[in-house]
């Protein structure tokens, strides 16, 4: 899928889960983000918990990276995707990311 299509396939979810997914793809390859920056990005800077809860949701790996968005505290947080925290971990290696 591209990108054309992941965006109009989006319009099947929610508009908080779309704001979520596009802030997502704006994080460049070999750079994280936390939870609280896409809340603060999409104008929700009290919605952390519901941040998480619309990655762990994301059907549009990895055209909506969402492996790159981590803790605050720099822990990579959880991940929905095959081989859970330690493949995201793995991902973030890959892309020089840590």
């Amino acid at each position: 899928m591209n990108r054309e299509k992941a965006l109009e396939a989006m319009k099947a979810y929610t508009p908080f889960q779309q704001a979520v997914w596009r802030a997502c793809m704006r994080i460049p390859r070999g750079q994280t983000r936390s939870y609280k920056w896409i809340a603060r990005e999409i104008g929700r800077p009290g919605s952390v918990r519901a941040v998480g809860n619309a990655l762990g949701k994301n059907p549009f790996a990895p055209l909506v990276p969402c492996h790159r968005v981590i803790r605050s505290d720099g822990r990579p947080g959880g991940f929905s995707g095959p081989g859970g925290p330690r493949s995201k971990v793995a991902l973030l290696k890959k892309e020089k990311a840590l």
